[in-house]
């Protein structure tokens, strides 16, 4: 929380890109150190991870304290994060998804949901199974009386592990963790859902070895690939200044349109929600409250159906490079939330989580080897759980631009179910918390 060196957005967007021209630089390279180098650690993990290490070095930082000269702490927070997630995710899917076989994505069969599906009861039978192996060394981590026990706290990062932000909120509403030991919840959640989002990212260089490993099958993904490829190929074209504005107003003028429904959408929903008499189910169906939920929906749904028409032809002018380029920026965003000094700051909660969140990986792992389901499925039915809409499509287009949208499916699936999934592994929590 301490002031960074900059803390001017401009400034920080700068080195932010500054970085992603370093590493798409190197990665060009065909021979030499860093070819090799490219060969085990992807670009897309490289420009999640510098500008980690520029906030561990405390040169940027997503939120930190200035003191005035009154002597009082002023809290600072950076904007590119939300800039990225609101404006250029939105966009980055519409244009990713113009070229899109919806066909295609139905027939990559039921290895997507059951991969998605094992993710969360990996969280929900893994936060209990954390707790009792932790107390074992040290109770007191996993302790806490009425409000204070630790149990509700982790009843938090089961609604966000399994959901996302509004499903996290929703569990916090329904058992009323103390809000003044809120934050150390919300340090493990960034610190263990980026260390395993940058783990899969790592998996993705080495996707063929994994995939044979597990035995799987990937003809179904595979034939997606090369029929968006194909396409682009057909249509393919050097874009005209034109091209590049129509494309742009495509994507923005559909997250214009998102972020107008989704105003509306959440607030009427938020009431609609508010006087539902159970407690219960007013909780469960809180993330329909939620604008970034809306706005994500929103403008898959507008671009899914631009992809029946003739706008998917903007794919051959580059309408997915477009989009990655957005994705890339969000990447780095998201790296600049990671600090990795954190990790060494609440060993406790850490360990809960890091245990939490290999049996979830142990458990993907387990049933992908015996359905034989590619690593692509493993990565992001994990991520559609574990990181949600802003974190899945990234993990999806890592394998190819034409699944970005399977990672949106599944991680709007995910809001659905997240605080039902939350309630199940929070009461498994208290019985392990309370043995």
């Amino acid at each position: 929380m301490t002031e960074p060196t900059f803390t001017n957005d401009a400034i920080v967007f700068g080195i932010l890109m500054l970085s992603l021209g370093l590493v798409f630089y190197t990665e060009n390279k065909t021979s030499g150190f860093w070819h090799k180098f490219y060969k085990i650690v992807p670009g897309l993990f490289m420009a999640y991870f510098i500008p980690a290490i520029f906030t561990t070095l405390g040169i940027i930082s997503p939120e930190w304290e200035t003191i005035n000269t009154a002597g009082k702490a002023m809290p600072g927070k950076s904007q590119l994060y939300y800039v990225a997630s609101r404006f250029l995710l939105p966009a980055a899917l519409v244009l990713m998804t113009l070229s899109i076989d919806l066909k295609a994505i139905f027939n990559l069969g039921s290895k997507a949901l059951i991969m998605f599906f094992t993710g969360t009861v990996g969280i929900i039978i893994g936060g209990p199974i954390a707790i009792l192996l932790i107390s074992i060394f040290s109770p007191e981590t996993v302790g806490g009386a009425d409000f204070n026990a630790v149990w509700r706290g982790l009843s938090t990062l089961a609604g966000s592990w399994i959901g996302g932000g509004a499903n996290q909120t929703a569990m916090l509403e329904i058992y009323q963790y103390n809000p003044q030991k809120y934050g150390g919840m919300i340090f493990v959640d960034i610190v263990i859902a980026n260390i395993w989002m940058a783990i899969l990212l790592i998996g993705i260089g080495k996707k063929d070895k994994i995939n044979k490993w597990l035995g799987a099958d990937t003809t179904t993904i595979e034939q997606l690939k090369e029929k968006v490829s194909s396409f682009s190929k057909k249509t393919k074209r050097n874009p005209s200044l034109t091209d590049l504005m129509i494309m742009l107003a495509i994507a923005f003028g559909t997250v214009g349109l998102g972020h107008f429904a989704a105003t509306r959408l959440s607030a009427l929903f938020e009431k609609l929600v508010n006087n539902i008499q159970s407690e219960t189910w007013r909780n469960i169906f809180t993330f329909l409250g939620s604008s970034f939920f809306w706005l994500i929906s929103i403008s898959t749904i507008v671009a899914i159906i631009l992809s029946f028409t003739k706008a998917k032809n903007y794919e051959g002018a580059g309408a997915s490079k477009l989009g990655s380029v957005f994705i890339y920026i969000l990447v780095a965003t998201i790296g600049m939330k990671m600090d990795l000094a954190m990790i060494f700051d609440n060993l406790g909660l850490i360990a809960i989580g890091a245990v939490w969140m290999t049996i979830h990986a142990a458990l993907l792992i387990l049933v992908a080897k015996l359905i034989k389901a590619p690593y692509f499925f493993l990565a992001v039915g994990s991520q559609a759980n574990v990181g949600g809409a802003a974190s899945a499509p990234i993990v999806a287009q890592a394998f190819h631009p034409s699944l970005a949208t399977v990672g949106v499916l599944l991680a709007v699936l995910g809001y659905a179910i997240g605080t039902v999934g939350a309630i199940l592994c929070t009461i498994l929590l208290e019985l392990s918390a309370t043995l």
